[in-house]
This record gives C-alpha cells, structure tokens and sequence, in this order.
C-alpha cells in the first residue's frame, strides 16, 4: 500500500513536497532498523503534535502488532498467571519521546536555567548517535525547536525539521525539511497531521507487515 500516493491524492498541493517527506521517511526507517529512537518536539499545537505522533508509533497504528513468540516465552517463564494478559495486550512498538511531555524536567530547566534550553537539555540528555530529532515549528523559527536541533546535531542524531512558510532558520539545520505549502499557523498546522500521519504508517507498513 502506498500511503505517501494516497496522501498526495488526498491533498494534491503536498506533491510538491512528496520528496521531502520520502526523505524523512528513509532517515526514521534507518533510524528504527538500527533500533535507535525518534525524539520529538513541538510548541502549542505542535507540541500536542509531538505527542500524537509518539501515540501512532509507540503501539498499533491501523494494524495490530502482535508480541514475538519468544517475548511470549519470556513471560511465562516469569510469570505464567500473567502472561497470557500481558502477550495479548502489549504491542509492538517503535521508540519514540515526546520531548513536552517531560514535565518535572521542563519546569526544572525553567527555573535553574532558561525555557529556550528545555529541549537542547532533553536531546542532550536522551539523544544517542543515530537517533532522530523531529522538531516542530510551523514558523521554523521557534528558538527552543533551532537550539535542540544544534545540539542534536552536534550529537550525531539525524533531523528532521517540520514547518510551514519559508522553513525558516530551522530549515538549515535539518537532514530533511518538510516545509508544507502554507503561511497560516493554523492551516500549516492543518496539513502538518496527514503529512506525520503518513509516516506512521508508512513505518508501520514496513515494520509490522
């Protein structure tokens, strides 16, 4: 099934960027493959992004994702009288953090340090050579979401930037740009969600067949 196609059918102006996203695509199926993981960030709406992205990802998506019969195993050796709950109810996952979600760490950054380090201090913190940072901006011009992307890439994480507009400074420092068609916060965040949408599940496609 080719989602990417079904997206450009969907919402004909994205063709234009279709490349784009195919890139990202290669960069988090690499990523995943070599079983690093995806760190995501985002502001406002975009930092609910970050979250609903981690949800498609972090279990099943469209498709079920049934255990290994060897983790299966696994569980019964430990525990039999719980083992039969626990395969038939966790999924298979792919590794993702959504960076705003980390409560007690933002709000420490806040107060010892200053809010525009809350994600470089995650990404430092979590981010691993090979990982992938994802940062959200619809202007591309979100301080918090360019220092993150500088320390990621200082780390050797790979980066993906996504944005509206121009891209803005964040563009420069992303492996993949996907800047959708748009100058509206609100309507770039509207074609933000089918756009991440189909990377999951072009990653669960090829995951999870």
């Amino acid at each position: 099934m080719d989602h990417l196609q079904q997206l450009i059918e969907r919402y004909p102006r994205l063709s234009a960027i279709q490349d784009d996203i195919r890139k990202a695509y290669s960069l988090l199926e690499e990523t995943f493959t070599a079983r690093g993981k995806l760190l995501v960030a985002g502001n406002g709406g975009s930092s609910a992004d970050a979250g609903h992205i981690t949800g498609e990802l972090m279990k099943g998506f469209v498709k079920k994702r049934p255990l290994p019969s060897s983790f299966i195993s696994k569980l019964n050796e430990i525990d039999p009288s719980h083992a039969g709950y626990l395969g038939g109810a966790i999924q298979q996952g792919l590794p993702v953090i959504a960076l705003p979600e980390q409560t007690a760490l933002m709000t420490a950054c806040l107060n010892d340090i200053d809010g525009d380090i809350i994600y470089a201090q995650q990404v430092y913190g979590y981010g691993s050579p090979g990982d992938v940072f994802l940062g959200i901006s619809t202007s591309g011009n979100s301080k918090n979401i360019i220092l993150a992307a500088i320390t990621a890439k200082a780390k050797n994480l790979k980066t993906i930037a996504l944005s509206g507009a121009s891209g803005g400074a964040l563009a420069k420092y992303a492996d993949a740009a996907i800047i959708v068609p748009e100058k509206e916060t609100y309507k770039i965040q509207e074609l933000h969600l089918p756009v991440y949408h189909a990377l999951c599940l072009m990653l669960e496609e090829h995951f999870f067949p």
